[in-house]
């Protein structure tokens, strides 16, 4: 499962260990539910890992990460320890930018409603590209 966090929402992204793509999935509402349906669709969909973006700013400076650039940690912790899923982490530095235009180019109306899951799906594809 690849995570999109944002401070409203959080994008979800699914992908298939097989063929290695990832799916875009569905968006989140960050709010005191989150790990509890965070933790069913785990369940639900037997995910073995999680895997979530954080900024290439945070992985090369982690000592001067301010409190939004913790936020992705933090939940990537509070996934870990209540589903036993192993969690990692990948650079989604422009997925949102990216998010858009793969939007635009498929022709999507409402823009705003998919392009959380949409970087998730590119978060999650990023990495199943590098972990083959």
């Amino acid at each position: 499962m690849g995570i999109d966090y944002g401070r409203a929402k959080i994008g979800l992204a699914i992908g298939d260990s097989e063929t290695r793509i990832a799916s875009a999935y569905a968006v989140l509402n960050n709010d005191k539910n989150l790990l509890q349906k965070i933790a069913g669709i785990i369940e639900r969909e037997n995910i073995s890992k999680v895997i979530i973006g954080v900024t290439n700013l945070e992985t090369k400076f982690p000592s001067r990460s301010s409190v939004l650039m913790d936020e992705p940690r933090s939940l990537g912790n509070l996934v870990s320890k209540s589903t036993g899923v192993e969690v990692e982490y990948q650079d989604e530095m422009f997925t949102t930018k990216q998010a858009h235009q793969n939007l635009i180019e498929k022709g999507m109306k409402g823009i705003k409603r998919f392009d959380d899951q949409e970087a998730a799906r590119l978060i999650l594809q990023g990495w199943l590209d590098k972990n083959q």
